[in-house]
């Protein structure tokens, strides 16, 4: 079968199967009511649904199987030329009445017929992508219908004047199929889209991923997001009313906005290597686009003040846009306004979050286990007990990946403001010198900072070292048991060291409105060399645990980005290294993970089943280390740490030879071993 019969073939097999259906509900457009099918209509409907879309999957598969022979048929080419003038209109006309047939489909009030007619758009989309023919006029079409659907359920329209044939009559064929259609509609073609573009990105088609993502562009450009905000009611009426779940938005528009924020998110995490390879990180790329339209998208979600009545729904979206935001901010270079900007909005919207003390009395292991946003058959209370540790992980992540980004920024200012708006750097367009971009991000992690330690904290007190390590204990086991986010707060924390160094010997600003210790405190907390044995205690010195994350797909290139750098930075402060100690006490050596933290101000009592007995932190700051390293040689709780952190790194070293050695390490690890090994001669030094 050639491609060309397939594609007559699939129009064909549409319309008769659903034509006695949609002329019905043409029919039924004509009333004023709402459509609604009756139940029996409804099951038949479903059944033949079901039909068409195991057709053309069959349909699709032969497809497959008849590219090769499609391939050696196209060199005729001249005398088709008139032939495919004729064919591409033939194509456009069947895939204008596909969409008509399926779109009218889509505004029946049943969520099992939208969802079928959705799963027969999704693999009628990747037939006509398979089939090479009229994919950029099909999936412009596509995006025509999402405007048309959305300008009828808004008070204003969409720009939408003609598809990409400039034909206006398609149109017009389109505008009237969707006269009924709802929020419910709008989230089913949305749906639809997202799938479209993760089979796009399975293909690994760039030419038909880049058309996709400049629909995508223009329609973020043409959506009226100030109208858009409009469809929320009433985010804090009255108490009775925000008990309601139609109070803050209706079941349509729940659906809706759950598959546009899904769409967003893998827009980004999906499409960002295509922008790398095709160069198109400019003002109109989509991620740019996305980033400038930030604050309405949560405006939009959570609203003006951030409370949403329905407390299961608004934590689901805080996740979400915390995921979006995040990786816009892996993806892209944000610029000093939109930094700022995102400080401001994590303030309104996850400043509970930011501020939720990281000092525990008592962790629950159950709480990092399942600390999911999607636990939906608890009541509003648990999920939002179970939530808060989820959401203060990720908020304080891009919290300090915004004020970290702030005081890394150099040169002109104004010149990294790409990812932004029009009008978005208007605010900022006196301050050109990156001395205020780092003044204002370090001013904002010393207020974060003082928020979480003793008010009495200074480094002319006794147990000044101990807080700060109690501190970095603390930050580093709320992360320690959701394994895709702690390397990405590690290797965050790794990148900021240099920076501060620097801020310490050449901004004279830094003292002016802050604690001058705060500086050096943050050194403290944050050093990498700190944060490496607290890691490696945390895993209770278990190798296979770090074995584990390398291998892993989801944390293998994090584990090992980390590794790299930690060890680098052990090994050019050897003596910081094995002069390291933490005051602690043995009390659950059956506790894999989990550590009980006690701060008030004066100790720290920490969980770790690694060390045997309890040892007395080294007193002084980095410009000490001399003197511990002296007193070293007569500590031996200090020299247990060292112990274990040497026999874990050693047999590391061992356990990924020999799966080198024998071609089972999932990639090549010579760059870890070579640092590994390093490592190993300066041990026996």
């Amino acid at each position: 079968m050639s491609r060309d019969s397939s594609f007559s073939r699939l129009f064909r097999l549409i319309d008769d199967a659903l034509r006695p259906y949609t002329y019905s509900l043409l029919q039924d457009m004509q009333k004023p009511e709402v459509v609604c099918s009756t139940k029996d209509k409804e099951k038949d409907l479903l059944i033949a649904l079901s039909q068409v879309w195991r057709e053309i999957q069959l349909m699709k598969q032969e497809l497959d199987c008849d590219s090769d022979e499609d391939e050696d048929s196209e060199s005729d080419g001249d005398k088709k030329s008139s032939e495919e003038a004729e064919l591409q209109h033939e194509y456009h006309n069947c895939s204008t009445e596909i969409l008509a047939t399926l779109m009218i489909l889509l505004t029946v009030e049943s969520q099992f017929v939208q969802h079928l007619v959705g799963n027969i758009l999704v693999v009628v989309s990747e037939f006509v992508a398979q089939a090479a023919k009229e994919w950029d006029s099909f999936i412009s079409s596509l995006f025509i219908c999402l405007k048309l659907a959305i300008s009828n359920v808004l008070p204003c329209s969409l720009a939408t004047s003609r598809d990409q044939k400039g034909d206006s009559s398609s149109l017009v064929v389109l505008r009237a199929r969707l006269k009924n259609a709802n929020w419910s509609t709008v989230g089913a073609i949305v749906r639809v889209l997202r799938c479209t573009l993760k089979y796009l990105k399975q293909e690994g088609d760039d030419q038909l991923l880049e058309t996709f993502t400049d629909c995508v562009s223009s329609f973020l450009l043409d959506v009226p997001w100030d109208v858009m905000e409009e469809i929320q009611v009433d985010h804090g009426s009255d108490a009775k009313e925000s008990s309601s779940l139609n109070s803050c938005f209706t079941e349509t528009k729940f659906v809706f906005l759950g598959n546009f924020i899904q769409f967003l998110c893998s827009l980004v995490e999906q499409s960002c290597p295509l922008e790398a390879k095709v160069g198109a990180q400019d003002n109109h790329s989509f991620p740019c686009v996305i980033v400038g339209f930030v604050p309405r998208i949560l405006r939009l979600f959570l609203g003006k003040q951030g409370n949403c009545a329905n407390l299961s729904i608004s934590l689901y979206f805080r996740h979400k846009l915390l995921m979006l935001m995040l990786r816009l901010s892996y993806h892209t270079c944000l610029g000093y306004s939109t930094l700022i900007s995102w400080l401001q909005l994590l303030h309104e919207y996850y400043e509970e979050f930011l501020h939720k003390p990281i000092i525990q009395l008592d962790i629950s292991q159950d709480e990092f286990l399942e600390g999911s946003p999607f636990l939906a058959s608890l009541s509003d209370g648990g999920v939002k007990r179970f939530s808060s540790s989820h959401l203060q992980r990720w908020g304080i992540l891009l919290f300090l990946r915004c004020c970290f980004s702030l005081i890394s920024l150099t040169g002109d200012i104004r010149e990294q403001c790409a990812c932004a708006t029009p009008n978005s750097c208007s605010t900022f367009n006196s301050i050109s010198e990156p001395t205020h971009a780092r003044k204002t991000g370090f001013l904002e992690l010393c207020e974060w900072l003082q928020g979480h330690l003793p008010s009495d904290i200074s480094m002319a007190r006794e147990m000044y070292l101990e807080n700060c390590i109690g501190f970095s204990s603390s930050f580093l086991q709320l992360y320690m048991h959701e394994d895709d986010v702690l390397f990405e707060v590690l290797l965050q924390l790794l990148s900021i060291q240099s920076s501060l160094e620097q801020l310490s010997k050449a901004e004279k600003w830094a003292f002016e409105n802050v604690n001058k210790d705060i500086l050096f405190q943050a050194l403290s907390m944050f050093n990498p060399v700190h944060l490496f044995h607290l890691f490696l205690a945390a895993l209770h010195y278990d190798h296979q645990v770090i074995l584990d994350y390398l291998i892993s797909k989801d944390t293998g290139a994090s584990c090992a980005e980390y590794l790299l750098r930690s060890l680098r930075v052990v090994c050019n402060s050897w003596s910081l290294f094995i002069t390291f100690s933490v005051h602690e006490k043995l009390k659950n050596p059956s506790s894999c993970k989990k550590r009980k933290l006690l701060l008030d101000g004066s100790n720290v009592q920490a969980e770790v089943s690694s060390v045997p007995s309890e040892q007395t932190l080294s007193p002084g700051l980095e410009k000490h280390e001399k003197d511990v390293e002296r007193s070293w040689k007569h500590d031996e709780s200090t020299r247990q740490m060292f112990k274990e952190a040497k026999n874990c790194l050693l047999s590391l070293k061992y356990s990924v030879e020999n799966l080198h050695r024998k071609n089972l390490f999932p990639y090549n690890p010579e760059a870890l071993l070579r640092r590994l090994t390093k490592f190993q001669e300066l041990c026996l030094m």
